[in-house]
């Protein structure tokens, strides 16, 4: 083939492959959710024999689902998926509805009806997101209580059967968080279940024993190879972007989540809730 043949054949070969992965970035991936299993203990801690805990953040319910992705209908499913795995405990951290308060978001009981169908003998917890404090943190909190579902802001209960405390600290971005109030009426050197919103509260919180884990970054939702997420929203450092995360002796589990925010667009980072056993 000669070079003046080759150089159509280059362009329509490049269009193809850009219009590949736009419906790969904008149609696939952001649907393609994945259900993670990772290790609940570790060599600091041992956790009680056969607990198992759940962990999805970021819903971003919409009723623009095209954009935002998750609609009822896809909540709903992703709660069977939750619920047919027989978690003993499920952490809820934050970021529940899309935008801030337009026309986008279902209104704050709906999306409370949809994850109140979340079961779990040992319960289900919640902190807000900065998306919550946005459309209203208050009602919020008061709606998912409604559904049976614990709200935890700097707060911290005890596990029915175990000693073993559910701790919640606010959201950082939206000035929420204080570490050492939701720590306060844990027992010292009690083994602790932490969750958060924004993971920059982890580089401030004392060191503890068991899981900590934290949403909010999306992963970045697009994470290039060799080089990790283009962009992590908050204050926490571009590596603390998904995944396991050591600071100071301390380890925390970072969610890529199940919705998208800006943009409707996931590369390398797929939506996911975890279980932890």
């Amino acid at each position: 083939m000669s070079a003046r043949r080759r150089v159509p054949v280059i362009r329509l070969a490049a269009v193809v492959l850009l219009l590949a992965l736009a419906v790969w970035t904008v149609v696939v991936e952001p649907r393609w959710v994945a259900s993670r299993v990772e290790p609940l203990s570790h060599a600091q801690w041992q956790a009680p024999p056969g607990l198992k805990v759940a962990m999805a953040g970021d819903w971003h319910l919409s009723t623009r689902s095209l954009w935002r992705v998750t609609s009822t209908d896809r909540a709903a499913r992703i709660v069977d998926d939750i619920n047919a795995a027989q978690p003993d405990v499920i952490l809820l951290p934050g970021d529940f509805l899309a935008g801030s308060g337009d026309d986008e978001a279902l209104s704050i009981e709906d999306m409370a009806a949809v994850l109140g169908r979340l079961k779990a003998p040992q319960g289900v917890y919640a902190v807000l997101g900065n998306h919550d404090w946005w459309h209203d943190g208050p009602r919020t909190a008061k709606a998912l209580l409604a559904q049976g579902i614990h709200v935890l802001e700097n707060d911290a209960v005890r596990l029915p059967g175990h000693a073993l405390w559910v701790v919640g600290i606010g959201d950082h971005s939206t000035g929420h968080s204080q570490p050492d109030k939701a720590l306060a009426g844990v027992p010292q050197g009690a083994a602790t279940l932490i969750m958060m919103h924004d993971p920059f509260s982890f580089a401030t919180m004392p060191r503890t024993q068991g899981l900590v884990v934290a949403a909010h970054t999306h992963g970045g939702q697009i994470r290039v190879p060799g080089y990790g997420a283009l962009v992590v929203p908050g204050a926490a450092p571009r590596e603390w972007a998904y995944g396991w995360i050591a600071h100071k002796g301390k380890r925390m589990y970072v969610t890529s989540g199940l919705g998208v925010s800006i943009l409707p667009v996931r590369f390398n980072m797929r939506p996911e809730w975890v279980m932890f056993q």
